[in-house]
């Protein structure tokens, strides 16, 4: 564990006992930092955006959090209180069906709650890799401590070797459906939020692959890298890019540490890409481009369209369980100025339609169970985003086609449900 005194103390001004005013003023920092890294990332978060968001000058915010790495920091810690307060309520229940429903409805009441503006917003937890190297270690233990092990053990332990790592897949799959949510619930109507929930609930306990029938992917061979073999220079900017934006945020990925990953010098870097937006952008416009390619394929395969479904979810865990060029998670998002942002969003909803229409005609053709396509398609396209948090797990298991059976397992079959 990491030394909290270099991180947490001291984040803000040292008094035996905050007053009300004081505790309301750094509350309101807090929502302010949490909406600007919602919206537009942490590389976006600076005390003069904080003083302009809650009407005080820059003197003002740093006399509560004297740099803004201190400021990131409350502002994700004060998330993890916010969801390790719903997994405590959660885990009070007796079966691991009545927990996770109740983590599923306090998340959704929440998401509700802070859109009414009745309660304070959560802040992305994926900018927890973007923060500095020592506060990002104690962060990552803390999520480890109090988010990501208390959804585990919501489960009860499984049987066999495999019992673990089934729960850590399940826990996985159910807080990145969660985590999703952001990208997709804000299309709906608040009152709609309830049956959401109840449609969300039902696919995670019953999955979308009939009581029954078992998983039977077998991925295609991926098609020729076209790209790769025509700009074999840029794209191996955007393989190195692609993974550090993933493994450290659009902060840790800096134009330095990819040249020198690739041994060049960063006028090589320029000389192929303009900038670093243009390297983002582009980086999700290959990782999409690769997404839909699978898409298409899939939807070409013989057999039924949960056949196709599984093959297209197959290809694609194992590009994200590899080590060389993952997808690009959509945690990078938040670093693109909005024009940007909205262009991406839309051809991720693309992606995420087109998974709706074939699971649309696998529950007209029988062969996948009566579930929201619209919901499973969006929890479908994030479990696939995620994965590549998952590949040092994939690693532990004995082939990578057991890996990728086992992740999908949760949403497959549903998060109850037996190997």
């Amino acid at each position: 564990m990491t030394d909290s005194s270099a991180t947490s103390e001291p984040d803000t001004a040292t008094i035996a006992e905050p007053s009300d005013r004081f505790r309301e003023k750094r509350d309101r920092i807090l929502d302010a930092a949490a909406r600007i890294i919602n919206e537009r990332g942490l590389k976006a978060l600076t005390f003069v955006a904080v003083a302009d968001e809650v009407g005080l000058n820059t003197t003002s915010v740093t006399y509560y959090f004297k740099r803004k790495e201190l400021l990131a920091a409350a502002a994700l810690d004060r998330s993890m209180d916010q969801l390790a307060g719903m997994l405590q309520r959660a885990a009070q229940e007796a079966t691991p069906r009545d927990r996770v429903r109740v983590l599923v409805r306090l998340y959704i009441e929440h998401m509700a709650n802070t859109r009414l503006g009745r309660e304070r917003p959560m802040t992305l937890l994926s900018d927890l890799r973007a923060t500095e190297n020592v506060i990002r270690g104690r962060l990552m233990d803390t999520f480890v401590e109090r988010i990501s092990g208390p959804t585990a053990r919501l489960f009860d332990p499984g049987p066999g070797p495999e019992g673990p790592m089934l729960n850590r897949a399940r826990a996985h799959v159910l807080l990145d459906t969660l985590f999703w949510m952001r990208a997709w619930l804000p299309k709906y109507s608040v009152g709609d939020y309830e049956r959401i929930g109840l449609r969300t609930m039902d696919l995670l306990t019953r999955g979308f692959i009939p009581e029954g029938t078992p998983w039977t992917a077998s991925p295609p061979p991926p098609a020729p890298d076209t790209a790769a073999t025509a700009e074999i220079s840029r794209e191996t900017y955007l393989r190195v890019a692609t993974r550090l934006i993933n493994d450290r945020g659009y902060r840790g990925a800096s134009v330095e540490r990819i040249a020198a990953e690739l041994n060049v010098s960063k006028g090589s870097f320029y000389h192929h890409i303009d900038g670093k937006d243009d390297l983002v952008l582009e980086c999700f416009q290959r990782s999409y481009g690769r997404f839909s390619q699978s898409q298409r394929r899939c939807i070409e395969l013989p057999g039924s369209h949960l056949d196709r479904l599984t093959a297209c979810m197959a290809e694609l865990l194992d590009v994200q369980f590899g080590k060389t060029y993952p997808l690009l998670r959509i945690t990078a998002l938040q670093a693109l100025p909005t024009e940007l942002r909205l262009q991406v969003l839309a051809r991720s909803d693309r992606m995420a339609i087109r998974f709706a229409g074939i699971i649309s005609d696998g529950i007209a053709e029988g062969s996948i169970r009566a579930v929201d396509p619209l919901i499973a398609s969006q929890c479908v396209t994030g479990i696939i985003n995620s994965a590549y948090d998952m590949r040092h797990w994939a690693d532990q298991l004995p082939t990578r086609q057991r890996a990728i059976e086992l992740y999908a397992h949760p949403l497959a079959f549903g998060l109850f449900t037996p190997l």
